[in-house]
């Protein structure tokens, strides 16, 4: 519809044809006012006053009610007002008036459309055609019917097999001449928030509300953005009011029932969890996970939720996918990249957990994220040194006695001398066990070293020629040297690599 009609749109009256001058006294009064009326609507519709337009017209119909071009022109005014029913009632009655009236036709034919039924607009335009075959208006107006119900077919299609940006793409193309389909906005919006863009799909349902605020399914549509962004209570309301303005949206009670059954049993869950009952809080994550598979930003706390429970359960590996799973569905999930970066240090697999904490701490740079990020860089550095602490077979809070207890096992394990008369690569390989022993000894028996160690140092890299100590006086110092202690190998020192000269007596 374009903004401006030129003034030849406006049939002149044909004298004689206002009113029933038997029925009206002084018909040539009443005509020529109404004439009157109808000359400055026009005049109003050019200078797009289209509010006074309607004013004149409406004087014009209420002198002379049987007059066709009066409702064909108020219609006019109408659809550029953007009231597309109320034109359609006018341009209805014009052709009841009148059914060779042109113009009528094409008018509600356009209303039609506007409002999105296509199949009636369609019959319109093929009646113009019928009064007049070469009308190119009509003939465009046909092929923009025709595209819509395609438009329409397509969405049906693509609805079904979800495929939710078809429907929005098919929508947008029908709306371009489907302008006032609330029906085609409405779709539209329930495909916008399917695919997660509620902003979009709250303002095109909001813009139906201002213009019909009883619309239950634009109501649906705001409750249904509310349930996908996990605010279930508000979501809740807005169905429970698109009920009340139609009883029969199906929609509308399904979504409703899932949602107070989603919060019902995270609700359950949480419950369970802050009891201490991790496992019944495990179940009802899971069952809460299967009411509705399509709420991405409830089912990611979900899955945080029950992989928070399984690192509770001592279930890493389970913990962690739940938590991939959580930011597969929501990627600006911090809390599921924070509790899997935990499972990971946990599982001591510090590349991945760096690189969960470089991604929190890109998003929120706090003094915490800071923090995790820092800790998790130095295990990674430590990790990727000899662990001395794994070498000797002690827990890394281990006391001193206790790490004596293990060199003294350790070191009589893999010396040489016991394994004198085994193949080269086994003296080979247990002489090497033997060194890693004594250099994890002496780190770990003398406190300042160890410290530095539990730092994160490098020891090799701050003695420079850490590798080049001799394991065997080591193992004399911590023996007292062959001064009885009654070890005996029975070593043939002749034999194989790894020659070392202490005599055991």
């Amino acid at each position: 519809m374009t903004s401006n009609y030129p003034v030849v749109l406006f049939a002149e009256l044909a004298p004689g044809k206002c009113c029933n001058s038997s029925a009206m006294p002084g018909p040539a009064t009443k005509n020529k006012e109404a004439e009157s009326f109808k000359e400055q609507g026009n005049a109003y519709y050019i200078k797009k006053d289209y509010s006074e337009a309607f004013n004149y017209y409406t004087k014009a119909i209420d002198m002379c009610p049987k007059n066709a071009s009066y409702y064909g022109n108020r219609a006019a005014t109408l659809m550029m007002l953007s009231r597309h029913r109320e034109a359609l009632e006018d341009s209805q009655q014009a052709v009841r008036l009148d059914d060779t009236f042109m113009k009528g036709h094409l008018r509600e034919g356009k209303c039609h459309l506007s409002l999105g039924n296509a199949m009636a607009a369609s019959r319109c335009f093929h009646r113009v055609l019928e009064l007049e075959p070469d009308n190119s208006q009509a003939q465009q107006e046909v092929k923009n019917a025709d595209s819509v119900l395609e438009y329409e077919k397509m969405a049906e299609l693509g609805f079904e097999k979800h495929d939710f940006r078809m429907v929005v793409f098919c929508m947008d193309r029908a709306l371009e001449s489907a302008s006032a389909c609330h029906r085609f906005k409405v779709l539209k919006a329930e495909c916008l928030a399917m695919l997660g863009r509620y902003p979009e799909a709250q303002s095109v349902a909001s813009d139906i509300l201002r213009m019909d605020a009883t619309n239950g399914d634009a109501l649906y549509v705001r409750g249904l953005c509310l349930y996908y962004e996990d605010c279930i209570d508000k979501a809740v309301q807005f169905f429970v009011q698109a009920l009340r303005m139609a009883p029969d949206h199906e929609k509308a009670r399904l979504a409703c029932r899932n949602a107070k059954a989603l919060k019902a049993k995270k609700e359950d869950g949480n419950k369970a969890f802050k009891d201490g009952n991790y496992d019944a809080a495990y179940e009802l994550y899971s069952e809460a996970l299967t009411i509705d598979p399509n709420n991405i930003k409830t089912n990611a706390k979900l899955f945080c939720n029950r992989g928070t429970v399984g690192s509770k359960l001592k279930k890493i590996d389970q913990a962690i996918e739940d938590c991939t799973k959580a930011v597969k569905l929501d990627e600006t999930y911090i809390k599921a990249y924070l509790r899997r970066a935990q499972c990971y240090m946990d599982k001591e697999e510090y590349d991945e957990a760096v690189r969960d904490y470089e991604k929190v701490y890109q998003t929120e740079k706090t003094k915490e994220h800071k923090h995790l990020l820092k800790n998790a860089q130095l295990e990674l550095k430590k990790s990727k040194r000899k662990d001395y602490y794994k070498v000797l077979g002690v827990d890394k809070n281990a006391t001193e006695d206790e790490i004596k207890k293990a060199y003294r096992k350790r070191a009589l394990m893999h010396h040489p001398d016991r394994h004198s008369s085994a193949s080269a690569e086994v003296q080979k390989e247990e002489e090497k066990k033997f060194k890693e022993v004594g250099e994890a000894f002496t780190v770990l028996s003398d406190p300042k070293k160890k410290s530095r160690y539990d730092s994160g140092h490098d020891m090799e890299d701050d003695t420079g020629n850490m590798g080049d100590f001799d394991a065997n006086n080591i193992f004399k110092a911590f023996f007292g040297g062959g001064g009885g202690q009654g070890y005996s190998f029975e070593a043939n020192q002749s034999s194989g690599p790894g020659n070392f000269f202490f005599q055991f007596g």
